[in-house]
Protein backbone atom coordinates (compact mmCIF):
# COMPACT_ATOMS: atom_id res chain seq x y z
CA UNK A 1 0.00 0.00 0.00
CA UNK A 2 1.21 3.66 -0.94
CA UNK A 3 0.12 5.86 2.15
CA UNK A 4 1.08 8.90 -0.33
CA UNK A 5 -1.62 8.08 -2.73
CA UNK A 6 -4.57 10.63 -2.79
CA UNK A 7 -8.08 9.87 -2.52
CA UNK A 8 -11.13 12.50 -3.21
CA UNK A 9 -13.35 13.63 -0.58
CA UNK A 10 -16.73 13.27 -0.98
CA UNK A 11 -18.07 14.75 -4.26
CA UNK A 12 -15.48 17.78 -3.65
CA UNK A 13 -12.19 18.76 -5.40
CA UNK A 14 -9.96 18.11 -2.19
CA UNK A 15 -7.64 15.17 -2.70
CA UNK A 16 -5.77 13.94 0.58
CA UNK A 17 -2.70 11.36 1.08
CA UNK A 18 -4.36 8.04 2.35
CA UNK A 19 -1.94 8.62 5.74
CA UNK A 20 -3.04 12.07 6.93
CA UNK A 21 -0.76 13.87 10.35
CA UNK A 22 -3.45 14.09 13.23
CA UNK A 23 -2.32 17.13 15.42
CA UNK A 24 -3.64 16.32 18.61
CA UNK A 25 -0.57 15.17 20.29
CA UNK A 26 1.49 18.30 19.62
CA UNK A 27 -1.29 19.74 21.74
CA UNK A 28 0.48 17.84 24.42
CA UNK A 29 -1.88 14.77 24.32
CA UNK A 30 -1.24 13.12 27.84
CA UNK A 31 2.50 15.00 27.45
CA UNK A 32 3.88 18.22 26.17
CA UNK A 33 5.89 18.41 22.94
CA UNK A 34 7.94 21.30 23.17
CA UNK A 35 7.31 23.83 20.18
CA UNK A 36 10.76 23.03 18.19
CA UNK A 37 9.62 19.16 18.20
CA UNK A 38 6.47 20.02 17.28
CA UNK A 39 7.20 22.05 13.79
CA UNK A 40 9.87 19.47 13.00
CA UNK A 41 7.29 16.78 13.10
CA UNK A 42 5.01 18.75 10.78
CA UNK A 43 7.77 19.76 8.69
CA UNK A 44 8.94 15.83 8.55
CA UNK A 45 5.82 14.52 7.00
CA UNK A 46 5.04 17.27 4.64
CA UNK A 47 8.70 16.74 3.27
CA UNK A 48 7.73 13.04 3.75
CA UNK A 49 5.24 13.64 1.25
CA UNK A 50 1.58 13.98 3.86
CA UNK A 51 -0.37 16.20 2.19
CA UNK A 52 -3.02 16.07 4.93
CA UNK A 53 -3.18 17.57 8.37
CA UNK A 54 -5.66 17.62 10.80
CA UNK A 55 -5.93 19.92 14.18
CA UNK A 56 -8.81 21.47 16.45
CA UNK A 57 -8.95 24.31 18.82
CA UNK A 58 -9.46 21.72 21.52
CA UNK A 59 -5.74 20.10 20.84
CA UNK A 60 -3.55 22.09 23.79
CA UNK A 61 -6.20 24.97 23.96
CA UNK A 62 -4.97 26.57 21.14
CA UNK A 63 -1.28 25.50 20.78
CA UNK A 64 -1.90 22.54 17.96
CA UNK A 65 -3.40 25.09 15.75
CA UNK A 66 -1.17 27.44 16.39
CA UNK A 67 2.14 24.67 15.67
CA UNK A 68 0.53 23.64 12.46
CA UNK A 69 0.54 27.34 11.02
CA UNK A 70 3.75 28.12 12.16
CA UNK A 71 5.04 24.81 10.60
CA UNK A 72 2.83 24.87 7.29
CA UNK A 73 3.57 28.38 6.23
CA UNK A 74 6.88 27.39 4.52
CA UNK A 75 4.71 25.21 2.03
CA UNK A 76 2.43 26.03 -0.91
CA UNK A 77 -0.69 26.55 0.45
CA UNK A 78 -2.71 24.93 -2.69
CA UNK A 79 -1.02 21.99 -2.43
CA UNK A 80 -2.15 20.73 1.21
CA UNK A 81 -5.02 20.08 2.61
CA UNK A 82 -6.21 21.51 6.18
CA UNK A 83 -8.85 20.25 8.69
CA UNK A 84 -9.72 21.80 11.86
CA UNK A 85 -13.10 22.10 14.05
CA UNK A 86 -15.93 24.18 15.47
CA UNK A 87 -17.83 23.60 18.23
CA UNK A 88 -15.71 24.84 21.03
CA UNK A 89 -14.75 28.32 21.77
CA UNK A 90 -11.68 28.97 23.95
CA UNK A 91 -12.39 31.55 26.85
CA UNK A 92 -9.37 33.22 28.49
CA UNK A 93 -9.08 32.67 32.07
CA UNK A 94 -6.59 33.82 35.03
CA UNK A 95 -5.29 30.20 35.97
CA UNK A 96 -3.74 27.65 33.74
CA UNK A 97 -6.68 24.44 33.33
CA UNK A 98 -5.72 21.31 34.42
CA UNK A 99 -7.04 18.93 32.83
CA UNK A 100 -6.51 15.19 32.64
CA UNK A 101 -5.95 14.41 28.84
CA UNK A 102 -3.95 17.86 27.84
CA UNK A 103 -0.29 19.21 29.38
CA UNK A 104 1.08 22.80 29.66
CA UNK A 105 -2.35 24.24 28.80
CA UNK A 106 -1.95 28.02 28.11
CA UNK A 107 -4.68 29.76 30.21
CA UNK A 108 -8.06 28.99 27.97
CA UNK A 109 -11.11 27.03 29.04
CA UNK A 110 -12.44 24.96 25.90
CA UNK A 111 -16.12 25.62 26.31
CA UNK A 112 -19.04 24.14 24.07
CA UNK A 113 -20.44 26.54 21.49
CA UNK A 114 -22.53 25.40 18.37
CA UNK A 115 -24.24 28.70 17.56
CA UNK A 116 -24.08 30.06 14.49
CA UNK A 117 -22.71 33.18 16.42
CA UNK A 118 -19.47 29.85 18.38
CA UNK A 119 -19.09 28.52 14.90
CA UNK A 120 -17.97 31.64 13.31
CA UNK A 121 -15.83 33.26 16.35
CA UNK A 122 -14.08 29.68 16.41
CA UNK A 123 -13.16 29.90 13.13
CA UNK A 124 -11.96 33.60 12.84
CA UNK A 125 -9.71 32.84 16.14
CA UNK A 126 -8.40 29.33 14.33
CA UNK A 127 -7.75 31.51 11.23
CA UNK A 128 -5.84 33.76 13.20
CA UNK A 129 -3.76 30.96 15.37
CA UNK A 130 -3.15 29.12 12.09
CA UNK A 131 -2.02 32.10 9.79
CA UNK A 132 -4.78 31.58 7.06
CA UNK A 133 -7.97 32.84 5.95
CA UNK A 134 -9.82 29.76 4.93
CA UNK A 135 -9.15 25.99 5.44
CA UNK A 136 -10.06 23.25 3.36
CA UNK A 137 -12.28 21.21 5.97
CA UNK A 138 -14.07 22.34 9.31
CA UNK A 139 -15.49 19.49 11.30
CA UNK A 140 -18.30 19.60 13.51
CA UNK A 141 -16.73 18.71 17.07
CA UNK A 142 -17.89 16.08 19.96
CA UNK A 143 -21.63 17.21 19.27
CA UNK A 144 -22.33 14.24 21.54
CA UNK A 145 -24.90 16.09 23.74
CA UNK A 146 -25.83 18.87 21.33
CA UNK A 147 -27.38 17.24 18.49
CA UNK A 148 -30.17 19.82 17.92
CA UNK A 149 -27.57 22.35 17.87
CA UNK A 150 -24.86 21.05 15.88
CA UNK A 151 -27.33 19.99 12.76
CA UNK A 152 -29.64 23.04 13.34
CA UNK A 153 -27.04 25.89 13.63
CA UNK A 154 -23.51 24.57 13.15
CA UNK A 155 -24.29 23.22 9.82
CA UNK A 156 -25.98 25.70 8.17
CA UNK A 157 -23.40 28.29 9.52
CA UNK A 158 -20.88 25.84 8.14
CA UNK A 159 -23.15 25.56 4.46
CA UNK A 160 -22.93 29.42 4.16
CA UNK A 161 -19.22 29.49 4.75
CA UNK A 162 -19.09 26.41 2.20
CA UNK A 163 -20.98 28.04 -0.34
CA UNK A 164 -18.53 31.09 0.19
CA UNK A 165 -15.79 28.89 -0.67
CA UNK A 166 -14.22 30.06 3.24
CA UNK A 167 -14.35 26.65 3.58
CA UNK A 168 -14.33 23.53 1.04
CA UNK A 169 -15.64 20.55 3.08
CA UNK A 170 -18.63 19.87 5.76
CA UNK A 171 -17.69 17.52 7.80
CA UNK A 172 -18.49 16.20 11.73
CA UNK A 173 -15.63 14.30 14.13
CA UNK A 174 -16.41 11.95 17.04
CA UNK A 175 -16.18 9.35 19.11
CA UNK A 176 -19.09 7.15 18.11
CA UNK A 177 -20.52 6.10 14.90
CA UNK A 178 -24.56 6.14 15.88
CA UNK A 179 -24.64 10.13 15.59
CA UNK A 180 -22.18 10.04 12.24
CA UNK A 181 -25.42 8.10 10.90
CA UNK A 182 -28.03 10.52 11.77
CA UNK A 183 -26.13 13.58 10.25
CA UNK A 184 -25.31 11.60 6.95
CA UNK A 185 -29.43 11.04 6.81
CA UNK A 186 -29.88 14.51 7.85
CA UNK A 187 -27.16 16.59 6.03
CA UNK A 188 -25.34 17.34 3.02
CA UNK A 189 -22.29 16.04 4.77
CA UNK A 190 -18.44 15.82 2.76
CA UNK A 191 -16.78 13.76 5.15
CA UNK A 192 -16.81 12.42 8.68
CA UNK A 193 -14.24 11.75 11.21
CA UNK A 194 -14.50 8.64 12.95
CA UNK A 195 -12.27 8.36 16.30
CA UNK A 196 -11.62 5.15 16.89
CA UNK A 197 -14.60 2.98 16.18
CA UNK A 198 -13.47 1.03 12.82
CA UNK A 199 -9.80 -0.29 14.10
CA UNK A 200 -8.21 -4.07 14.83
CA UNK A 201 -10.12 -3.61 18.25
CA UNK A 202 -13.27 -1.79 17.27
CA UNK A 203 -15.88 -2.22 14.05
CA UNK A 204 -18.43 -0.89 15.56
CA UNK A 205 -18.80 1.70 12.55
CA UNK A 206 -18.73 -1.15 10.14
CA UNK A 207 -22.39 -2.56 9.96
CA UNK A 208 -24.22 0.86 9.27
CA UNK A 209 -21.75 4.36 9.23
CA UNK A 210 -19.40 2.80 6.33
CA UNK A 211 -21.88 1.11 4.16
CA UNK A 212 -24.30 4.27 4.43
CA UNK A 213 -21.56 6.70 4.14
CA UNK A 214 -20.16 5.14 0.77
CA UNK A 215 -23.87 5.24 -0.65
CA UNK A 216 -24.20 8.94 0.16
CA UNK A 217 -20.51 9.55 -0.88
CA UNK A 218 -19.09 10.83 2.51
CA UNK A 219 -15.61 10.03 2.64
CA UNK A 220 -14.70 8.77 6.39
CA UNK A 221 -11.50 9.96 7.85
CA UNK A 222 -10.25 7.42 10.20
CA UNK A 223 -9.07 9.16 13.51
CA UNK A 224 -7.38 6.98 16.14
CA UNK A 225 -6.27 4.36 14.17
CA UNK A 226 -4.19 2.75 17.28
CA UNK A 227 -7.01 3.40 19.75
CA UNK A 228 -5.14 6.21 21.59
CA UNK A 229 -2.22 3.66 21.85
CA UNK A 230 -2.99 0.52 22.65
CA UNK A 231 -2.36 -1.02 19.05
CA UNK A 232 1.00 1.39 19.10
CA UNK A 233 2.42 -0.34 22.26
CA UNK A 234 4.34 -2.72 24.21
CA UNK A 235 1.03 -4.27 25.56
CA UNK A 236 1.95 -3.91 28.73
CA UNK A 237 -0.55 -2.78 31.28
CA UNK A 238 -1.05 0.48 32.00
CA UNK A 239 -1.09 1.19 28.23
CA UNK A 240 -4.58 3.36 26.83
CA UNK A 241 -7.45 2.61 25.28
CA UNK A 242 -9.70 5.59 24.33
CA UNK A 243 -7.68 7.54 26.72
CA UNK A 244 -7.97 5.42 29.73
CA UNK A 245 -5.75 2.36 30.55
CA UNK A 246 -7.00 -0.53 28.72
CA UNK A 247 -9.14 -3.11 30.14
CA UNK A 248 -7.67 -6.60 30.64
CA UNK A 249 -10.02 -8.20 27.93
CA UNK A 250 -9.29 -5.25 25.16
CA UNK A 251 -5.24 -6.16 26.22
CA UNK A 252 -5.97 -9.86 26.01
CA UNK A 253 -7.40 -9.52 22.62
CA UNK A 254 -4.58 -7.29 21.17
CA UNK A 255 -1.89 -9.65 22.20
CA UNK A 256 -3.50 -12.30 20.15
CA UNK A 257 -3.94 -9.99 17.17
CA UNK A 258 -0.28 -9.10 17.74
CA UNK A 259 0.58 -13.06 18.21
CA UNK A 260 -1.21 -13.51 14.53
CA UNK A 261 0.44 -10.62 12.78
CA UNK A 262 4.32 -11.95 14.62
CA UNK A 263 3.44 -15.30 12.91
CA UNK A 264 3.41 -13.15 9.78
CA UNK A 265 6.27 -11.03 10.60
CA UNK A 266 4.23 -8.51 10.52
CA UNK A 267 4.51 -5.61 12.63
CA UNK A 268 1.08 -4.90 14.91
CA UNK A 269 1.04 -1.02 13.87
CA UNK A 270 1.71 -2.02 10.10
CA UNK A 271 -1.44 -4.07 10.13
CA UNK A 272 -3.45 -1.60 12.51
CA UNK A 273 -2.77 1.78 9.78
CA UNK A 274 -3.71 -0.70 7.15
CA UNK A 275 -6.81 -2.41 7.97
CA UNK A 276 -9.06 0.80 7.90
CA UNK A 277 -7.99 2.18 4.28
CA UNK A 278 -9.07 -0.97 3.06
CA UNK A 279 -12.40 0.20 3.00
CA UNK A 280 -14.07 1.96 0.03
CA UNK A 281 -15.76 4.81 2.03
CA UNK A 282 -12.35 5.38 4.17
CA UNK A 283 -10.54 8.16 2.49
CA UNK A 284 -7.43 8.61 4.71
CA UNK A 285 -6.68 7.14 8.07
CA UNK A 286 -4.95 10.30 10.43
CA UNK A 287 -2.67 8.97 13.13
CA UNK A 288 -0.82 11.35 15.40
CA UNK A 289 2.46 11.57 15.47
CA UNK A 290 4.60 13.95 18.59
CA UNK A 291 7.95 13.58 16.57
CA UNK A 292 9.60 13.46 13.41
CA UNK A 293 10.96 9.80 14.17
CA UNK A 294 6.93 8.67 15.09
CA UNK A 295 6.19 10.44 11.18
CA UNK A 296 8.88 8.35 9.87
CA UNK A 297 7.89 5.19 11.43
CA UNK A 298 3.73 5.45 10.59
CA UNK A 299 4.70 6.15 6.84
CA UNK A 300 6.81 3.05 6.86
CA UNK A 301 4.01 0.92 8.69
CA UNK A 302 1.53 2.27 6.32
CA UNK A 303 3.88 0.17 3.29
CA UNK A 304 4.83 -2.04 5.20
CA UNK A 305 4.12 -5.51 2.70
CA UNK A 306 1.53 -7.49 4.52
CA UNK A 307 0.39 -11.01 3.25
CA UNK A 308 -3.12 -11.86 2.61
CA UNK A 309 -2.99 -14.75 4.71
CA UNK A 310 -2.36 -12.29 7.49
CA UNK A 311 -6.03 -11.24 7.28
CA UNK A 312 -7.59 -14.65 6.35
CA UNK A 313 -6.27 -15.49 9.73
CA UNK A 314 -7.75 -13.02 11.71
CA UNK A 315 -10.76 -13.74 9.96
CA UNK A 316 -10.64 -17.34 10.98
CA UNK A 317 -9.73 -16.75 14.83
CA UNK A 318 -13.11 -14.11 14.75
CA UNK A 319 -10.85 -10.93 15.12
CA UNK A 320 -12.20 -9.88 12.20
CA UNK A 321 -16.12 -9.88 10.78
CA UNK A 322 -16.71 -11.68 7.67
CA UNK A 323 -17.59 -8.94 5.45
CA UNK A 324 -15.16 -6.50 6.70
CA UNK A 325 -12.70 -5.65 3.33
CA UNK A 326 -9.14 -6.35 3.91
CA UNK A 327 -6.26 -4.91 1.93
CA UNK A 328 -5.38 -7.22 -1.34
CA UNK A 329 -1.53 -6.21 -1.79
Amino acid sequence: MNPLDTAQVGTTTLNVTRLGLGGAPLGGLFTDVEIQTALSTVARGHELGIRYFDTAPLYGHGKSETYFGQALQAFPRDQLVLSSKVGRVLNPVEKQPDTDTYAALPPFEAVFDFSRDGVLRSLEESFARLGLDHIDIAFIHDPDDHHDQAINEAFPALADLRSQGVISAIGAGMNQWEALSEFAREGDFDCFLLAGRYTLLDHSGLADLLPLCEEKQISIMLGGPYNSGILASDLQPGTTYFYQEAPTEVLDKARQIKAVCDRHNVPLKAAALQFGLAHPAVAATIPGARSPLEVEDNIEMASHPIPVDLWAELRHEGFLPEHAPVPTG
